[in-house]
């Protein structure tokens, strides 16, 4: 009796301590033109957990050539979902050379994962649905890893934390 009385204390103790909500941080202010094949691509980067939580949630004002480029330290498969997201959009996923290696289209408010094939993953960019053929990008296209180091740098984050930006980094130098 005394060990469930505890357990409720323990349990109600925590109750109605919840943290403080904070505004999501997002990069909404960076843009960066980086390219994929040919084409460039003026990109947001999201960098930092909160920001890729938040993706392109409630955004509505997509340009033709802009998207939001998620960078991952280390490779992984990949699962992304549309949850208060209103724009189709088409999802590329890129491996740690920067190649695109899949892509997918993901609808509106659509909370089933769009997930990867692959588990060698880095960086996925979320374009508005049809950009990738409309710009005529297809799966084996390089995203400009010196481009993005720079940028990721230009948010103050450092490339040695990136695994495939660590890579093109250091082949780059020598």
């Amino acid at each position: 009796m005394a060990l469930s009385w505890l357990v409720a204390a323990l349990f109600l103790a925590g109750c109605g301590r919840a943290e403080p909500k904070t505004e999501v941080p997002l990069a909404l202010d960076h843009h960066f033109s980086i390219n994929v094949g040919a084409k460039t691509v003026s990109m947001q980067l999201a960098i930092a957990m909160p920001e890729m939580q938040r993706g392109l949630m409630g955004r509505r004002d997509l340009g033709a050539n802009e998207g939001m480029l998620f960078v991952y330290t280390t490779p992984q498969k990949m699962s992304f979902w549309m949850r208060n997201t209103p724009t189709p959009l088409d999802i590329g996923f890129f491996d740690t050379k920067g190649i695109l290696r899949e892509i997918y289209q993901m609808q509106p408010f659509d909370e089933t994962p769009v997930q990867s094939h692959r588990d060698d993953l880095e960086y996925a960019l979320e374009m508005n649905q049809g950009w990738f053929e409309t710009a005529g990008v297809t799966i084996g296209e390089p995203l400009d890893l010196a481009a993005l180091a720079a940028a990721v740098k230009a948010r103050g984050f450092p490339v040695r934390g990136f695994r495939g930006l660590n890579e093109a980094a250091t082949a780059a130098a020598n």
